[in-house]
Order: C-alpha cells, then structure tokens, then sequence
C-alpha cells in the first residue's frame, strides 16, 4: 500500500532521526560500553566532604522596615561540580544569578507570606544535551536547536501562567518556546501557609533528564507571626535544607545514564527508572556534618529521579515530624524511620542532645524500585554522617505541642468523587513501555475540571506493581484511607477494557485490609505514595488550606494544571494527565 506523508509529518521524521543520531552518537564517543565506563563507586571514601550550606536568595526587599516584592533573574548554566573530593569535576546544568554562582543544587529562595516573588528564569545552556534522551516520548524538541526548559514551583500554589506547564518551555534566549509559553517572568504570589517547596525543570518529556543534569533548588516560604511563636531551631546553623538525590558517575566525573533503552525497538533510550550509586547531599556525595548537642532543624527533599527513601538514624535517634510536604502538621510526630518518595519533603526535628554515640549515620533501607525491588547496597545504605560533639549547652528552641492548625477537612461537604486509575503497558517481553493515567496519554483533551473553592474526592486505583508518588499542582490533600484490591487480576481486565471503575463495580473489589494512613502523613500533602494493588482515597481542596479562602489569582486561566507520577521517567512517559479550572 503505498502512502504520502504531509511536509509536517516529514519535518518531524527528520528531527526525530536527527537527535536519535545525535545521543546515539553522544552515547558511544569513546567507543565502549557505558557500563565499562562507569566510575567504580566504591572506591570513593564516604564523608570526606563537609555538608555545603546552599546559597539563599531573599524573594523580598526591605525598604525603611518594611517588607516588598522584589525580582530575581536566575540562569540555568552549563558548568562543572565537584561532588566529591575524589571524583574528577562533573559537567552539570545548574541554577543560579551568574554562571560562577551557579550551584547543585541551585540557590535556596526564601520567600515572605503576602510578598510577591517575581522570577525571570533564563536559560544560557548550549545547543545540545550532555545526557543522553529519547526523541519518541513526545519530549519537547527545539526545531533549530538548544534544550527545552521550564520551572515548576512544586508545591506552589500560583496561576497557571506561572505554574511551569510542561509545554511552556522555552530555549536560550527564548528563541523557541512550547505551545502553551506565555511569558518571561512568573509571579509567586506567595499567599499560601508557610512550609517547604522546591524548583525544578518540568519540560515536556525532558523532565527526567533536565533533573539529572542539576536543575533543581529548594524554596522556603516563612510567616513570621505564626512561626515565631513555636521556637523551633532557627538560624543559619540549625535550619536546614536537605536536598537528597542519587547519581551514578562515569570514570571521567560526567554523570551516567543509560544510552540504550529497555524496548530499543520501541524507545531507543528511555527505561522505567533511574538509580544512581552514589547518594548525595546538597550537591556533595556521603557529607559529613559536625552538629552540637542540641535541637537541628532539617528540611529534606527527596530530588531523586525514582528512588524512595526510608531514612534512619544508625543509633536510634528519633525524627520529631513537623511538617509534610508544603505544610505544617497540627502537631509533631515522633518517629524512628521516614519513608520518602521522589518529590517528596519531610520536615522534622532532631535533637543530638540525646545521642548515647559520638557519631550517627544517617541510612537507607528502601529496595529500589520500591517496594518490591533490589535491597540497598553499602553504597546507597547511607546518605550522609553526623559527627556530634561531646560538650553539652544550654538549647533554647523547642519542640511545642501544638504546630499550625487549620480549618476542618470535612469530606462530608467534597462536591463529587473521581476515580484516577493507574495502568503500565508492556511489550511482548512483559517490559515496560508507557504508562498512562485514565487510560489516557499526556496529550488527550481535559476530562478534569474542578471547581474552584470546592473539595473533591478522588479515589486513586493503583493498577500497577510500583509504588507511584501521585503529584497533584495547585491543590493539596489530605489522605482518608488505602485499601488492597481483591481479585486484583479481574478488575484490572475489566479496567483495561472499559476503563470505568464504576462499570467494573470498583466497589466489589475494592474490599480488601486497609493500610492505616502513617500519623506523620495525615496533614496537608501534594505528594502522597499509591501503593500498588490498592485504592487510595484523597480528599483533594482547590482553595488555601489554612483560611478556605478562593485563590487571589484566577485559577482558570491558560494553560491550566496537571497532576502526574513523580517517577520522573514515569512522568515523561505519558504518565500525567492536565486539568482546567472552572468557576
């Protein structure tokens, strides 16, 4: 049968050939194997590096006492990074107001309740990539070269013009941008309850690369009058980002990633997740810090392209939770280990005062890919070293009963149930090849429109064997209950074939134990863990949590929002969905 194809449908044919030589050509410039190139991990010496503190950025001015907006211009630079003493400097992308101030990761931004941030995100990288990517998973690609990007404040809570939508990337100088670019410079409104986010890239497809290459930074918003009054540790030296990821090293210092994908017939390059040896921490693999005995205040951040974490003290030291994600709890939680999904944050407490050790380790015992993968190994065990020292002082932060109370979640008043079903498609060898949310790529029309000023059930159906961080942009949510699924293979069938839960009488077999929901993970969240085989119930708020007052923004404006899995791999693959806001 012969065919004719449309100059747009050639154009295209030639670009996907064109990048697929170019990291093909990238991945094989030494002509061996990547895995003979890789940089033997073990013999780097853990906790030789001192734990950097990460530059900060004020989103605010002081002008005669009082607090203004203010504007940044932040690049994104093509540069080299020392992540260990041992390990030869690494070609990364990194953040920051010049190219020799540019960090990984990028400058912490501190930002003020009801001051307005203002950022101008430039993009000065070169023409091609440094990572290898794959041009058949509808990423976003510059037609006359350079590297799509885009900046999603995650955790922020904005209008969608500021939200990084992944088809709103651009390139240097802004000479090509995505579908839905509107303008230079977002506006962080800064109006939400005070809590933790973080930047990082978002562009189509790309995402996962763009994090691995180094764009990434933690963003911090106080409130003062609320905070203040809880005396918690404060200050440079006792509060904290943590920002975790893990990375694998070639023997020249550049960061591996596979070149060849787990279906080349059908994705050249992409595999369902990335895992890297080495752990590192604000930008330096296995740090060590020395911290006296007393009250530290750590803000961590799982940056982690698919690892999840289960964090540990090696001498028994307790986390005192004070906040999840963007958010205070109402109340600290006191636990013995953490579980944390890429993208998620953990805010807690540790008090060094009650170490009976000189030292302390903070570990990892998470399997990857979580739960049901490969157990940790010496080197992705432990995360960075604690040294503690010896002479006791007088500590005046505290840990108080009570944190930030907000408004009931009542979900008696949620204005309608949605159910979101999670499936993974395989190839005839049962290897992954895309997975999609509702049965639906990225790129379908809107089937999402909640109203603005409501609550909305959301019931997650997990249909897959992983573990998925379900992130959802703009509304936060607290979670209600998880229930295994029986007769799991028979509903997935049905699934398949109708995709709607209520067809399939998700209610026969959404019936089995329930998983009670952990205590430090029953506040305010915008990541939360599905796990597989199980309905996860969300009660989802589309107004500011802590007054239940409308957005000061207009929510339904271009180009809306989305929600995705935040295994990045997953994410780039189909595994995100948009939704529009409505009146």
């Amino acid at each position: 049968m012969g065919f004719v194809l449309c100059r747009k449908t050639m154009t295209r044919m030639m670009l996907l050939l064109i990048v697929t030589m170019t990291w093909l050509v990238a991945g094989d410039a030494e002509g061996t194997k990547p895995e003979e190139r890789l940089f033997n991990i073990e013999k780097l010496e853990m906790f030789v590096d001192e734990l950097p503190h990460i530059p900060t950025l004020h989103g605010f001015h002081i002008v005669n006492g009082v607090l203004k907006p203010k504007s940044l211009q932040i690049g994104m630079f093509f540069k080299k990074w020392k992540f260990h003493r041992d390990l030869p400097a690494t070609p990364v992308f990194a953040y920051g107001v010049s190219k020799r101030k540019a960090t990984v990761p990028g400058p912490t931004i501190e930002a003020v309740y009801g001051v307005s941030t203002h950022v101008t995100w430039r993009n000065h990288l070169p023409s091609s990539h440094i990572l290898p990517w794959d041009p058949t998973i509808s990423p976003a690609i510059a037609k006359r070269g350079g590297i799509p990007t885009v900046v999603h404040l995650h955790g922020g809570i904005h209008e969608p013009s500021s939200d990084g939508n992944a088809d709103s990337w651009f390139t240097a100088g802004f000479k090509e941008t995505g579908t839905k670019w509107t303008k230079t410079t977002y506006h962080y409104v800064n109006e939400q309850q005070p809590g933790n986010m973080w930047y990082h890239d978002h562009a189509a497809g790309l995402t996962r690369v763009n994090l691995l290459a180094g764009l990434l930074g933690a963003y911090i918003l106080r409130r003062s009058s609320v905070e203040t009054p809880l005396k918690l540790p404060t200050g440079r030296e006792f509060d904290r980002p943590l920002v975790v990821f893990d990375r694998s090293f070639r023997r020249d210092g550049s960061i591996y990633m596979n070149a060849t994908g787990n279906n080349p017939t059908i994705h050249p390059q992409w595999q369902p997740e990335y895992f890297g040896d080495a752990i590192v921490v604000n930008g330096k693999a296995w740090p060590r810090l020395t911290v006296r005995r007393r009250k530290y205040r750590f803000r961590i951040i799982n940056a982690s392209n698919a690892r999840f974490f289960r964090f540990f003290f090696s001498n028994g030291l307790d986390f005192i939770v004070i906040g999840s994600d963007s958010a205070y709890l109402a109340k600290p939680v006191s636990t013995e280990t953490v579980l944390l999904a890429p993208s998620e944050i953990v805010d807690v407490v540790v008090d060094f005062s009650k170490s009976t050790s000189k030292t302390a380790i903070l570990a990892n015992n998470a399997p990857y890919p979580y739960p049901s993968g490969d157990n940790v190994t010496d080197e992705n065990s432990k995360v960075m070293k604690f040294i503690i020292k010896h002479k006791s002082e007088t500590d005046t932060s505290v840990i108080p009963r009570k944190l930030i109370q907000y408004p009931r979640a009542d979900v008696a008043k949620s204005v309608r149930t949605r159910y979101i079903a999670m499936f993974e498609y395989v190839s005839s060898t049962d290897e992954p090849t895309h997975l999609y949310i509702n049965g639906l790529p990225y790129n379908a029309p809107v089937t999402e429109t909640p109203k603005i000023g409501t609550s909305e059930v959301w019931e997650v159906i997990n249909l897959t064997e992983d573990n998925h961080p379900l992130h959802i942009h703009l509304g936060l949510f607290k979670v209600l209950e998880q229930t295994a699924l029986v007769e799991t293979e028979k509903f997935t069938d049905c699934m398949t074939e109708k995709n709607d839960a209520v067809k399939c009488q998700i209610s026969k077999y959404a019936r089995g134990n329930k998983t009670a929901v952990t205590a430090h993970e029953r506040g305010w969240k915008n990541v939360f863990k599905m796990m597989p085989g199980h309905v996860t119930k969300i009660l989802v708020r589309f107004s500011y949590v802590h007054s239940n007052e409308s957005y000061s923004f207009d929510a339904t404006q271009e180009p809306g929002y989305v929600y995705h899995c935040h295994i990045l791999d997953h994410e780039d693959n189909m595994m995100m969905r948009p939704f529009e806001m409505v009146k």
